[in-house]
């Protein structure tokens, strides 16, 4: 199978493969009891490898690090790379509305996939396999400092020129339960300057005012 090609790994049961690249929306013996041992695993396979890579880096550093390799975003990337779009067993409304290409539902397969390998190889073929996808982003590590929220940059900066911390408020909520928009702004109580935005969420919104107040104080 082209996938075990990919990962590196043969299943002896096919059955737990199956069930990895299964989504709730299709079956009750869905991927989420997998997704779950998956996330765990990872998460302490790469805490291990930046450990071992980044002997100067402090916890903080550490953990910002492991957050950009394991976020949705990140684990969506990797399952285009396996294909695993076209493999995903999916419910009726979620293939009409693109299921396979979402990147929650593409994130939790590889986690399901990670759990369904350490359940029919054990422990090192787990790790061998999260070995094998995250290669080339351990080979090419960013800057942990690059990796702080505009938030915490903010609030970084302020508190270095003794400034007092910014203040968010919400200036609205519109749109339907499943498709709400915050409307907030960020507010320096020393000067009265401020900066706007909109998100999906509360703090989406919050953290693009930040990125916008932090480019205004350096304009």
């Amino acid at each position: 199978m082209e996938l075990s090609r990919r990962l590196g790994y043969n299943f002896r049961d096919s059955a737990l493969l199956q069930q990895a690249l299964t989504h709730r929306s299709y079956a009750h013996g869905n991927n989420e009891r997998l997704e779950f041992l998956g996330d765990g695993l990872l998460n302490f396979v790469i805490g291990e490898r930046l450990y071992s890579l980044q002997p100067k880096a402090e916890e903080g550093a550490l953990s910002r690090l492991r957050a950009s390799l394991v976020r949705e975003e990140t684990l969506a990337r990797l399952g285009r790379d396996l294909q695993l779009g076209e493999l995903l067993r999916l419910g009726e409304s979620e293939l009409k509305s693109g299921g396979y290409r979402r990147d929650s539902i593409l994130a939790d397969a590889v986690e399901a996939v990670i759990g369904a390998v350490y359940l029919d190889g054990g422990f090192e073929a787990a790790r061998a396999v999260c070995e094998r996808l995250y290669a080339p982003l351990l080979a090419d590590l960013p800057d942990a400092e690059s990796l702080k929220d505009p938030k915490t940059r903010l609030q970084e900066a302020l508190q270095a020129d003794g400034r007092p911390l910014p203040r968010y408020e919400i200036l609205s909520e519109s749109g339907p339960p499943h498709a709400r928009r915050f409307a907030v702004r960020c507010l320096l109580p020393d000067n009265e300057s401020f900066t706007e935005s909109e998100g999906a969420s509360r703090r989406s919104a919050e953290q693009r005012a930040a990125e916008l107040m932090i480019a205004k104080i350096h304009a």
